[in-house]
């Protein structure tokens, strides 16, 4: 659903930014950062106390340089 001001539920209501799902590439858990890769092939550094502890291949959703949430894959039915 669509509010009045354009966004849908996916977007963060503060600045109007999507989060974004990513892979975990590698983990400095010293820095409180992992190296994920986003569906486009590009890396960021991303920050995860939200969401430690976290391994490489462990899926995240990233919100402006932060991991917010762990996501978890559904088996198929």
């Amino acid at each position: 659903m669509t509010g009045a001001d354009g966004c849908g539920p996916d977007h963060c209501i503060t600045c109007g930014d999507d989060g974004v799902p990513m892979t975990v590439v590698a983990v400095d858990p010293e820095r409180g950062l992992a190296l994920c890769g986003d569906g486009g092939g590009e890396r960021h550094s991303v920050e995860t106390a939200l969401v430690d502890p976290v391994a490489a291949g462990d899926r995240l959703l990233v919100h402006a340089g932060t991991a917010i949430a762990a996501l978890v894959e559904e088996p198929p039915r």
